[in-house]
């Protein structure tokens, strides 16, 4: 194995945790997430020409394999009365508001959350985020919409802190 992915697994293996856990509303699928990505980039890696922004192509693909397998699982899924409150505190943030809005982003639809995440944590581009999800920009505008309307309605308490992931 490449000494330089090794070296970048062991540096930012906490960081892509936490992110995959965002993108995907659980921390323990989250891990999963990463670990799945990780793989298929070591598979990879010999055709990877940009080694310079190994972070972006990483997020990319947690994005997207987060979103495929969404659409897999989708026909598996069964629905339940009450979704389980999850939190996944991080102590690097202030802990009531990173709960707060960790929990706001659980509730909404996988496709939705990737927009926020990508526009809001990542600091993406529209047109940034339309080549990560593989979807026109008016899309992502709408998503986005749709998305921080629904925080506002859901959860009015955030109205007064940025709703920013």
């Amino acid at each position: 194995m490449d000494q330089q992915l090794v070296d970048y697994v062991r540096a930012r293996w906490p960081a892509l945790v936490r992110y995959a856990a965002v993108v995907c509303g659980d921390a323990a699928e989250g891990e999963e997430l990463a670990q799945a990505t990780l793989v298929r980039v070591a598979a990879r890696w010999r055709l990877l020409r940009d080694r310079d922004n190994i972070d972006a192509y990483v997020r990319t693909a947690i994005v997207r394999g987060h979103l495929n397998q969404r659409h897999r699982l989708r026909r598996r899924e069964r629905p339940v009365a009450d979704l389980p409150v999850t939190s996944l505190a991080d102590p690097a943030e202030d802990a009531g508001r990173g709960v707060d809005v960790r929990r706001a982003l659980a509730t909404l639809p996988p496709r939705q959350r990737a927009v926020l995440v990508l526009r809001y944590l990542d600091d993406l581009s529209e047109l940034q985020t339309a080549d990560i999800l593989e979807c026109s920009v008016g899309t992502v505008k709408s998503q986005a919409s749709k998305a921080l309307a629904s925080l506002r309605a859901s959860f009015p308490e955030l109205s007064d802190q940025e709703v920013a992931p």
